[in-house]
């Protein structure tokens, strides 16, 4: 696809599909149809069936890659080279960054510095980001695993993984049995 066409396609996304309802408001079908057309011709692989809720914000799609039945929260945000999987639950306001700026020299001043290189995040398939989680640049996040929300992810996350925290860290494996304390 060429440079001009994507970059209409981002400015229909941005100026009209980022508006459209999300469930349960009336008309949420036509908005999550829509965006998921935008989505597939701006995303650089995008599956069947996904859900994209409203103010989803991609950037300009670089390297954004996303799986079969993946639902994107509303107002989530991501940098560019992620990989999202098959069947990935996000709630709303999750942030996924891949880039960041130098900042070890104190002789020139941060905005200065310039931005390191960007560092790809990977969320595996069967994946359950909850309500405004975090994920740290070159983070990789295994199959079927859960992060809590608030939750700051700084570090890889193996796969079947509960995590919670900040910054995140595996309290036990999916598929375990807790015990109820009172």
């Amino acid at each position: 696809m060429g440079s001009l066409t994507r970059k209409i396609w981002l400015i229909v996304y941005y100026v009209i599909g980022t508006r459209f309802p999300t469930q349960p408001m009336p008309g949420y079908k036509i908005g999550y149809a829509l965006r998921r057309f935008l989505i597939s011709r701006i995303a650089e692989s995008c599956g069947k069936d996904i859900i994209v809720k409203q103010a989803c914000y991609i950037g300009a799609g670089i390297g954004l890659r996303i799986g079969n039945r993946a639902q994107l929260g509303h107002n989530a945000r991501f940098g560019r080279e992620v990989t999202i999987g098959d069947d990935v639950l996000m709630g709303p306001d999750v942030v996924i960054m891949t880039d960041t700026h130098a900042f070890e020299e104190l002789e020139v001043p941060i905005n200065k510095q310039g931005k390191l290189e960007t560092q790809p995040v990977v969320i595996g398939n069967d994946v359950w980001l909850g309500t405004r989680v975090i994920i740290m640049p070159g983070v990789t996040i295994g199959d079927k695993s859960v992060i809590g929300s608030g939750s700051i992810v700084t570090k890889n996350i193996p796969p079947h993984s509960i995590a919670v925290g900040n910054p995140a860290r595996v309290i036990r494996m999916r598929g375990e049995k807790t015990k109820l304390t009172n």
